[in-house]
């Protein structure tokens, strides 16, 4: 059976989105990418050294006809320096497909609303595949997907907490009204968080720190994978009710019932 992610008309086999900061050696990232399966890649622009053209940058690292890149405007706190960060990207990476991510808050990095709204209708408008990055808001996931956005991006919690997914209610509430695919990104900490977010019904998960801070980020990556893969399929196969009592699993009919005490 054929369950593929569809994102602006891309297939995508994969369910998992990895990111490419904090990793501790760019062999590390190289091999989580490997393992993880995924088919795309996030890539910070404004962290990117582009002055210097002979310098190496993590772009150099990875074989790109592999792989979707997926340029990001994290460090941007404004709409017009995250649109100018997304024309360097689709310059940089040659794909109209861009995070969006407009983040004026320094210490606990939670995305500015109305300012991504902003930034994403006019990307739509450039012609840009627009992926935003957003709190946990059903009414702004409904706006971004009414401007064209081709996914929304709810936080499970704050960016490289490791704390799960705090939001599920909301997640939930944007899942159920969304007509484009829904990505929980941001928080995730391990495996079972991205299979509880899956389970729910999310197309897809963005990890980055999770995997790239782990001790083994390879074997985090592959794990993952496992993750997504084993929620995804609990997803589709349908999860039971949940009752208040106990019922029991083995059949209680037509069995022998012991004789009374005396008889």
């Amino acid at each position: 059976m054929s369950d593929e992610l569809v994102i602006a008309g891309k297939k995508f086999n994969s369910r998992l989105i990895v990111g490419t900061g904090r990793y501790r050696t760019m062999e590390d990232m190289v091999a989580a990418v490997e393992a993880s399966g995924t088919e795309m890649i996030t890539v910070a622009i404004r962290r990117l050294d582009l002055d210097d053209p002979t310098a190496k940058t993590l772009l150099d690292f990875i074989d790109w006809g592999k792989y979707q890149m997926l340029p990001n405007t994290a460090g941007c706190a404004t709409v017009e320096e995250a649109i100018f960060v997304a024309r360097l990207g689709r310059e940089v990476g040659q794909t109209n497909f861009v995070k969006l991510e407009v983040i004026p808050d320094h210490k606990y990095l939670f995305p500015d609303g109305a300012a991504t709204l902003e930034a994403a209708r006019r990307l739509v408008e450039e012609g840009f595949v627009v992926l935003p990055y957003i709190h946990a808001d059903p009414v702004l996931a409904k706006n971004l997907e009414d401007v064209g956005c081709a996914t929304v991006m709810p936080l499970g919690s704050a960016i490289g907490s490791g704390q799960g997914i705090h939001t599920r209610e909301e997640v939930r509430i944007i899942i159920e009204q969304a007509n484009v695919p829904v990505v929980v990104d941001a928080g995730l900490a391990v495996p079972s968080d991205a299979s509880q977010a899956l389970e729910m019904g999310a197309d897809a998960v963005l990890v980055n720190t999770a995997i790239a801070q782990a001790n083994d980020p390879a074997l985090m990556g592959e794990a993952f994978k496992a993750g997504v893969e084993a929620g995804r399929k609990a997803f589709l196969a349908g999860r039971i009710g949940v009752r208040q009592y106990a019922a029991a699993s083995s059949p209680t009919t037509d069995v022998p019932q012991p004789a009374a005490a005396g008889a």
